[in-house]
């Protein structure tokens, strides 16, 4: 028989291989189940003055956005 010779040969068949591989994910699963999970609580952050300033500039760059993309013709 093939299969026996390979597993013969490898040590190691494809069903062992599944099964193997099948007891390991529910080790994985069962150690990931086991911890608990501590909730921890929520800190507020502080963006501070430098964040959450504006930060558009109209510069030549943007105004020449502005000019060769048609928008100054919308401006009243």
């Amino acid at each position: 028989m093939r299969q026996d010779d390979d597993t013969k040969k490898d040590g190691l068949g494809r069903r062992q291989f599944f099964r193997a591989l099948g007891g390991g994910t529910a080790a994985a699963a069962a150690a990931v189940a086991s911890v608990p999970l501590t909730p921890t609580e929520a800190k507020a952050y502080d963006p501070g003055n430098d964040e959450t300033r504006s930060r558009y500039r109209e510069t030549d760059h943007v105004k020449a956005f502005y000019r060769t993309n048609g928008y100054e013709t919308l401006k009243k």
